[in-house]
């Protein structure tokens, strides 16, 4: 038998030790430093010390089947189609900034999962009260994130591709969901033609409603969204739709479950018409 002091004092399993002298198993530690960056026993400072410095009392073999079983484990959590982790909170638009401020743990080790497996992607959903949910999101891809001793985190993110949720799970405490991807229709002869109209006088509409907005409002809609995208000469060349489609939407002030139809349209010709309505009516209100 070991000694108690080779053993993982929280689930007496795959021993580590770690610079102040205490044993734990490197997934409990791991766990542990996801809610606080200190050790679980004595509260001394981790924040700084690399995971892979814990190397404690391991066989090689013992050490070989741990990567085999943390290889596994990462190529499944690759997967961005089946249990895709999802950040149940705000709306999220493809090319759209979305800044977020992380403080819960279990978020938390979803986000360092998410950087672990290289994908740094994830999904984001309105919370359902009926649902868990909302059955569409937006997949999210992490371009920087800071870390802060008391927990925290702060994620620059920014949206890649809709998607239509199939199947709700959960992993370790937060939502996961099997997805599809969803994208725009695209259409031609005539119905292109009259598709690049209207995009057009849409695109000039949404351009007028923001310049005539107060400079204060202006700035503080630069500051978090950055200014408007240009038009695209063809507004079918991304799947997703022209990038000012969604610039627009995401400033409009619009509750989110107003906006959260416009992410599962498939017909850009609707979408486009959805926002002509909303700036008429808006413009009518400020009138």
């Amino acid at each position: 038998m070991f000694s108690l002091l080779y053993v993982c004092q929280l689930c007496i399993n795959k021993p580590v030790t770690t610079p102040c002298g205490h044993t734990f198993c490197l997934k409990c530690l791991e766990r542990c430093l996801d809610h606080n960056a200190k050790c679980p026993l004595c509260k001394d400072g981790l924040a700084q010390v690399n995971q892979y410095f814990f190397l404690g009392w391991i066989g090689l073999l013992e050490l070989k089947e741990r990567r085999r079983l943390h290889e596994e484990e990462m190529e499944e959590l690759s997967n961005l189609n089946k249990n895709v982790p999802i950040f149940v909170c705000t709306m999220a638009y493809p090319t759209v900034p979305c800044p977020l401020h992380i403080f819960e743990p279990c978020y938390r080790l979803m986000i360092r999962r998410c950087i672990e497996t290289g994908t740094r992607q994830f999904g984001m959903c309105l919370g359902d009260p009926v649902k868990g949910f909302a059955e569409y999101g937006c997949i999210l891809e992490i371009r920087n994130v800071q870390f802060f001793a008391d927990g925290r985190s702060v994620v620059d993110s920014i949206g890649k591709r809709r998607f239509k949720v199939l199947h709700q799970g959960q992993r370790d405490g937060y939502n996961t969901a099997d997805i599809e991807y969803i994208e725009d229709q695209k259409v031609q002869g005539e119905d292109c033609a009259e598709l690049m109209g209207l995009h057009n006088c849409v695109y000039e509409q949404a351009a007028s409603w923001f310049h005539s907005l107060k400079s204060s409002l202006k700035n503080r809609i630069l500051s978090h969204f950055g200014p408007m995208p240009e038009k695209d000469a063809d507004p079918q060349i991304n799947p997703n739709g022209p990038a000012w489609c969604w610039w627009t939407l995401a400033v409009l002030p619009l509750e989110s479950r107003a906006q959260l139809p416009f992410l599962a349209m498939r017909s850009l010709k609707d979408r486009l018409n959805g926002i002509r309505r909303v700036l008429a009516f808006i413009s009518r209100n400020q009138n």
